[in-house]
């Protein structure tokens, strides 16, 4: 399991009389927030108009949003 890679894999049970086709692999987000306990001193901080875009004032602490419904290809 990588704790840096921002969506994670979970493998549901699929049971013999479900009624809808069965999804073998599912996937969730991971916030980095959850793996940073307490906020260090001197964290790299963002300009003030990168953090408005980003909406976090720290990198450290930027999660990326990637659409599940976005068309590939």
């Amino acid at each position: 399991m990588n704790v840096n890679k921002p969506t994670r894999e979970w493998y549901p049970f699929i049971g013999p009389f479900d009624p809808c086709p069965p999804k073998y692999v599912k996937t969730y987000s991971m916030p980095p927030n959850q793996f940073i306990p307490f906020q260090p001193m001197n964290l790299p901080q963002f300009s003030l108009q990168d953090a408005l875009r980003y909406g976090t004032l720290w990198p450290a602490l930027f999660s990326p949003y990637e659409s599940k419904c976005e068309k590939k290809g």
